[in-house]
């Protein structure tokens, strides 16, 4: 590695492909333990996470160090050729400590307290949490950091929490101060001129608390930025510690929910090492395999290269309305998804299914079950197919000729109560499109509106209610530099400020869609459609007058919109000014990413398959519960059965073939 530089996956995979999960041995007799350890080697596990919820038998009372247990579990994994990826305990505190420091457990906006006896109990902003979680950091590196069973660092786990109290009404006022220097600032960014908000004192500022009506969407955005800031801070306090006792040996990682509202993760993930994420699709819905596939090339771009799966579900997980199990054979090819886009790691939430506590029956790799349980088996399978094909696999990439474009800011601005449409909501949004690119099997990458654009033939733009100037400027070079975008509505309406955009939509990108004037915004009732002259809209229409220079390439039909403009094209940048249906939005996307150059692994796929290259590999994956045959251009030797593979290629329910 360069000078200074960090370890990255490849220092913990080694050359293969980590399988294996959370284990909590504390929860078992220490009797348990070397079955446990019988039965993870038969099932090809390499790597287990340790510590993740440990905090309380690691120190029982303040200042105290329970070690042993973990010294035995290390060296028991170590003598067994299992590498550890040690978490810090910091996401579910001990009880004496919100006991002794009440200021350490986060209130929400209407300033109740979140007491523990769950978890995640703890406020991002408390000097004491922040104290006690950096000495139990400290000595867990310290005692750690040069054992031998050591791979990876795993701080924390699921950063989600908000805190309203006064701790955090502190460092938000301080934060803010960093931002704008002068409350004259802050009132202009705020817009506080409207409802007498103007703040003369920085003691008068507060988080977003319980208000009679609105809130200000400045201050509530500004709110997003800040909690994402401060556990970042949480974060980068602990890595740097451990990162202290292992420098440039270890690599660090903290595990991401997928788009969750309360982490800006393209700003995360300039301080991680590895890139980890959790996934939990639903089993009973049908598009749970493009979900995962949303994730996965999220996680993947955000990464730039491989990635960690860092938990799933072997069966049902328990926080649902229904839990249902996963079916046969579904476990095996939602993994080997994640493989096919980009993932080096697949592990799970947890090993040893748990007989006590709020998660007793979501799945663990060892079900209730046992041994001869169905989950077991076929865990044991998978290690067993994940080891074959390794070597193929570790540390290769996946490209793609097509970017969507995503934004927490955008996301959190688009999000106030003020907006005309709570049926807009932004995450389906962004799915929909995904899915419509899925569905005609384009594989895609994720990007900042102010990333780099040029290596992409077509750039997606789903939905980006806030642009920055810099974000706008980008998308001009890039379709003036030969790109094709497409953009969906409520795009480029506000500035980072949340401050409307003249006209209603940026100007430079008004021009650019070929948009003489944004009359008015029409949002749909929930079974409400906009008829145009090809597809029936959803959701949103707009009232466009397009200039001369302009394209309607599709056209509202009846109501006060007839005759206007629902698709508009001027050169090669498009504007959709509502949600398609499903497989309009689909053909549509299909037939411009054709025109720009951009085209699926394999022509012919049927629906429900699925073809994804990685590297030199080239996975097909059978989503639906009938066989299909995939035809195949020459031939191609499948990794998983060892067999040659000749025209056509037949996939059972749930199979995946994995073929150089």
């Amino acid at each position: 590695m360069p000078p200074n530089s960090q370890p990255g996956l490849s220092v913990a995979t080694r050359g293969r492909i980590l399988f294996g999960g959370d284990y909590n041995p504390e929860q078992w007799p220490e009797e348990t333990w070397p079955e446990d350890v019988r039965l993870m080697k038969d099932a090809g596990v390499n790597s287990v996470t340790l510590g993740v919820f440990s905090w309380a038998k690691l120190e029982p009372t303040p200042g105290a160090r329970e070690f042993g247990w973990l010294d035995r579990l290390m060296d028991l994994m170590h003598d067994n050729g299992i590498g550890v990826v040690l978490a810090t305990p910091t996401s579910s505190p001990p009880p004496w400590l919100g006991r002794l420091h009440p200021e350490s457990l986060p209130r929400d906006e209407d300033g109740r307290t979140e007491w523990w006896g769950g978890r995640q109990h703890f406020s991002h902003s408390s000097a004491a949490y922040r104290r006690y979680a950096a000495a139990i950091t400290e000595d867990l590196a310290a005692r750690y950091g040069s054992h031998p069973a050591l791979t990876m660092w795993h701080i924390n786990n699921e950063y989600c929490t908000f805190d309203w109290g006064d701790e955090a009404a502190t460092r938000f006022r301080h934060w803010l101060q960093a931002k704008y220097g002068t409350l004259d600032e802050l009132n202009s960014a705020w817009g506080t001129a409207f409802w007498s908000q103007g703040y003369g004192d920085w003691n008068e500022v507060l988080p977003p608390r319980h208000a009679h009506y609105m809130k200000n969407p400045g201050q509530v955005l500004d709110f997003k930025r800040f909690t994402s800031d401060m556990l970042l801070e949480c974060y980068i306090a602990e890595r740097d510690i451990v990162r202290r006792h292992t420098p440039g040996q270890v690599p660090v990682t903290t595990n991401f929910m997928p788009l969750w509202v309360g982490q800006d993760a393209w700003r995360w993930v300039e301080e991680e090492d590895v890139v980890s994420v959790d996934i939990y699709p639903d089993p009973r819905d049908p598009l749970g395999a493009q979900q995962g596939a949303l994730v996965q090339d999220m996680t993947r771009s955000q990464a730039r290269g491989p990635w960690m799966l860092m938990e799933q579900a072997a069966g049902p997980v328990n926080w649902r309305g229904v839990n249902h199990p996963k079916p046969r054979g579904l476990n095996r090819l939602w993994s080997l998804q994640a493989v096919a886009r980009g993932a080096d790691a697949v592990c799970y939430f947890q090993w040893r299914q748990s007989r006590q506590g709020a998660e007793k029956f979501h799945s663990g790799m060892l079900s209730h079950a046992g041994e001869q349980g169905r989950t077991y088996q076929e865990v044991k399978q998978l290690g067993a197919e994940l080891a074959r094909i390794s070597e193929g696999v570790t540390d290769s990439h996946s490209g793609s000729d097509i970017a969507i474009l995503h934004d927490w800011h955008s996301w959190w601005a688009g999000a106030h109560e003020g907006r005309l449409s709570t049926q807009v909501d932004y995450p389906q949004v962004l799915t929909a499109w995904h899915r419509a690119l899925w569905q005609a099997h384009l594989t895609t990458d994720f990007a900042h509106p102010e990333h780099d654009l040029t290596a992409y033939r077509m750039v997606v733009v789903p939905q980006l209610y806030a642009l920055t100037d810099a974000a706008v400027d980008n998308l001009l070079a890039y379709v003036s530099g030969g790109g094709t975008l497409v953009c969906g509505f409520l795009t480029g309406v506000a500035d980072e400020d949340d401050r409307v955009r003249p006209g209603g939509m940026d100007p430079r990108l008004r021009e650019l869609f070929g948009i003489r004037t944004l009359h008015e915004w029409w949002p749909l009732d929930p079974e409400e459609t906009a008829q145009t002259d090809g597809f029936r809209g959803t959701l949103w229409s707009e009232e466009i007058e397009a200039g001369e220079d302009a394209t309607a390439e599709a056209t509202y039909k009846d109501g006060e919109l007839d005759g206007m403009p629902a698709v508009l094209r001027r050169g090669s940048a498009w504007y959709v000014s509502t949600l398609p249906e499903a497989e309009a939005l689909r053909d549509l996307l299909a037939q411009v990413a054709a025109d720009a150059g951009a085209r699926p692994v394999l022509d012919r796929l049927p629906d429900q398959v699925e073809a994804v290259r990685r590297g030199d590999l080239l996975f097909v994956l059978n989503h639906g519960r009938e066989s299909v045959t995939v035809e195949l251009p020459g031939s191609h030797h499948d990794l998983l059965t060892g067999t040659t593979v000749q025209g056509g290629l037949t996939l059972g329910r749930y199979d995946v073939a994995v073929l150089r």
